[in-house]
């Protein structure tokens, strides 16, 4: 397999998980702590903490730290545009 479609096939894998995409979802406009990601999710710290380790990974995610704080965004722009085009398209697939 061609080094682009190993690549893809990393970023899709890591978005079939509903945690992570509740994640990214709600970092999609703003940087969130961990804290913050626990009370969006309901999930545990430990839960969040290693589905952010995949997300990094598969470089769909990144860190900051501001203080003592650990904020976390998407990676870059490219990254929002994959995640803003799936959520319209899964709206509109339930209009038809």
């Amino acid at each position: 397999m061609n080094q682009k479609l190993t690549n893809s096939l990393i970023i899709f894998k890591a978005l079939a998980d509903e945690t992570r995409l509740k994640i990214i979802d709600a970092i999609i406009d703003e940087p969130k702590t961990v804290s913050q990601l626990v009370e969006v999710t309901k999930e545990s710290q430990s839960c969040v903490s290693h589905q952010l380790k995949t997300l990094k990974e598969a470089e769909i995610v990144k860190s900051e730290r501001k203080g003592r704080c650990i904020y976390y965004s998407l990676a870059d722009n490219h990254v929002k545009k994959i995640i803003t085009q799936t959520f319209l398209h899964a709206n509109h697939k339930g209009d038809e």
